[in-house]
């Protein structure tokens, strides 16, 4: 077997951020990277918006409908997927090597039925995907104690690791952090502010030049610049400092581009935003957008960032925990596409008054309990379905007042259909008197 990331020049196309940083002495470091501010919250926002959704277990029913249900196989492991991780923290552990590493290795432990009962988070640094002769996938893995790996190394089947992979642009096995594109930029932004705090370290004052009328020495112009540092900068800029033989200092004045460089580490934030997906107002880089819609708002950044990563994570748990039919898995968007409570409302009321949801329904998503009469769908009186306005237009003039007698004529038939007919009548002649008047 070979390792799956075993191609000429990979590892260096992965290791530069550009073409001709390793000649240039560029270096993106990972961690270093992980302190710039917009990185952390792009990395942390994306991680618990998504951990912060219950995951479901749901069935489908005879008419194509998802509902949650249980199940004493797979329910137990989707409450709580190991005995040191709660939910969130095991999917905010998911997404946070996704995202920093391009990969989440998932390892399973399985009962003696062959039911995964236990979920794991591998170090990505710690796993390496192998690919057989023929084919086959298999998966090296390292020592990791809380998963309860030994210090051997140890060799398993896909079957046995759920593999969750971003950005295979260079092996389909091998996933891409968003690292590989913003890393420079991100450098670029520490670097600036790094520059900041020497600057500001030194009382927001440039560098000077101490002058003297004739050529001095190099060892006497030594010494001058020892003392003046040892003794009028830094802490102790402020001290009145007494010159003689000519000696002139002049401060530096700071250069335009000196005041761009706000200008410069805002575009390294956005430019880091934008390949994560993450709208650079919810990084707080920039102002929100003026309008005020809070659904709107959600729903783009769901859209454009997160929903990508949902379905991800739900199909391999789909496959990961072998989910046989009708089971599948579902977070709760509901959790994450909250509305202002006024359009919710509006909203809720719409779809019981307009005969698409049931009262108890709307209240069960306001955290209500069910009421008498809240377990059937309303309709407003005054609607007609298509069958009977069909029928009143097929009369000669349907628009003539008729008598109740003349205005339906009942055959004999089940009860059923004896009652849906005369509530048909009922509401043609309503719709007749209504019209008269």
């Amino acid at each position: 077997m070979a390792p799956a990331d075993d191609r000429r020049g990979w590892h260096s196309l992965i290791r530069e951020s550009f073409t001709g940083a390793w000649q240039q002495n560029v270096e993106v470091k990972l961690d270093s990277v992980l302190s710039h501010s917009a990185v952390f919250r792009c990395v942390s926002l994306i991680a618990s918006d998504v951990a912060k959704m219950r995951i479901r277990l749901v069935e489908v029913d005879a008419d194509g409908i998802w509902s949650e249900t249980t199940s004493p196989s797979y329910s137990p492991v989707l409450r709580k997927p190991n005995r040191f991780q709660n939910r969130i923290q095991f999917f905010t552990n998911w997404m946070e090597s996704k995202l920093t590493r391009g990969n989440t290795y998932v390892l399973k432990e399985r009962d003696n039925r062959g039911v995964v009962i236990r979920l794991y988070v591998l170090d990505p640094n710690r796993v390496k995907p192998l690919v057989a002769d023929d084919g086959a996938v298999y998966y090296d893995l390292r020592q990791d104690t809380l998963a309860g790996l030994g210090e051997n190394s140890v060799v398993v089947p896909a079957k046995e690791i759920i593999h969750d992979r971003w950005n295979t642009l260079f092996h389909p096995l091998v996933g891409l952090s968003p690292i590989f594109a913003n890393g420079l930029a991100a450098t670029q932004g520490q670097a600036i502010q790094n520059m900041s705090a020497g600057f500001f370290h030194n009382g927001a004052q440039p560098g000077g030049v101490l002058t003297a009328p004739g050529a001095i020495a190099d060892e006497t112009a030594k010494r001058l610049k020892e003392h003046w540092d040892a003794n009028y900068t830094g802490k102790n800029r402020g001290k009145v400092a007494v010159l003689g033989d000519g000696l002139h200092y002049e401060p530096m004045t700071a250069k335009m581009v000196d005041s761009q460089l706000v200008e410069q580490l805002k575009w390294s934030a956005e430019t880091v935003c934008s390949v994560f997906g993450v709208p650079a107002y919810k990084a707080g880089v920039g102002p929100a957008p003026a309008y005020n819609n809070v659904e709107a708002l959600n729903q783009q950044y769901y859209s454009d960032c997160l929903q990508i990563h949902i379905e991800s994570v739900e199909l391999c748990l789909d496959e990961g925990l072998e989910l046989k039919a009708p089971y599948g898995t579902e977070f709760d968007i509901d959790d994450l596409l909250r509305m202002d409570t006024a359009t919710q409302i509006e909203a809720l009321t719409k779809a019981t008054t307009g005969g698409l949801m049931k009262p108890d329904e709307g209240r069960k998503k306001l955290g209500l309990k069910p009421v008498e009469g809240g377990d059937a769908v309303y309709l407003q009186q005054q609607n007609y379905s298509l069958a009977a306005l069909a029928r009143r237009d097929a009369q000669a003039d349907p628009f003539s007042p008729a008598s109740d007698s003349t205005a339906v004529t009942l055959e004999p038939a089940n009860d059923d259909e004896d009652q849906a007919r005369a509530t048909i009548a009922l509401l043609e002649r309503d719709f007749r008197e209504a019209l008269n008047a």
